[in-house]
């Protein structure tokens, strides 16, 4: 038993490094059991198909961030009407918790969400819809509260710019830090980026809408 979830790891771990630095599209099968050295068979039946491993590399962290997401969440809520800027830092911490889970797991994490995000995994929204939708409906719900004078249809899109500022900016996090490091002289972590970017975020999904 401790040899089959030792292979197991083995090929989840190979396949999300490869996945956050190819993508998982340019990432095959034939790459990861090279990376975890297991053959072929060994990914078909801990996990069956290339999808469904891309799923099982995401749960890893989805498992362990929607759930702390959302008591975060209803701390903020429940000490009073959180504003757009509480409700996306209330986000900071369960993010950085990655860390603990695997070393640099914020920023793997984020990275894997971004290549999902670029690469129009479909599946991989059906899945986390499906299996973290009512985590997503708390967030989504609270963000629109916080902004009452935006039209749902508005939000929409609002919170799609947002995902993929978010995407943007930490798959470039490395090189924006060390032009930021070498032009200005600032220094910057991955908590910082984070937070750095947190009022951008939010003055972007209230700004008022344009009636003209």
């Amino acid at each position: 038993m401790a040899s089959r979830s030792d292979t197991k790891t083995r090929i989840l771990d190979a396949a999300e490094k490869l996945f956050a630095e190819r993508g998982f599209s340019e990432t095959s099968l034939r790459l990861i059991t090279s990376k975890a050295e297991v053959n072929l068979a060994s990914v078909n039946y801990h996990f069956g198909s290339k999808r469904e491993l891309i799923r099982a590399v995401l749960a890893r962290y989805l498992d362990r961030f929607m759930p702390d997401a959302s008591e975060e969440l209803m701390l903020i809520k429940a000490s009073g009407n959180p504003s757009l800027n509480d409700i996306f830092s209330s986000l900071v911490k369960p993010l950085l918790e990655l860390n603990k889970f695997k070393v640099d797991g914020t920023s793997t994490f984020l990275q894997l969400l971004g290549r999902g995000y670029i690469e129009s995994q479909g599946h991989l929204r059906w899945f986390i819809t499906t299996h973290y939708g009512e985590h997503l409906n708390k967030f989504v719900k609270a963000v629109a509260e916080s902004a009452p004078h935006i039209p749902p249809a508005e939000m929409f899109w609002r919170l799609h710019f947002t995902l993929g500022t978010v995407v943007f900016t930490m798959a470039s996090a490395d090189a924006l830090t060390e032009i930021a490091q070498a032009d200005f002289n600032e220094h910057y972590d991955i908590e910082a980026v984070i937070r750095k970017v947190i009022p951008y975020l939010a003055a972007g999904v209230a700004v008022p809408v344009s009636t003209q």
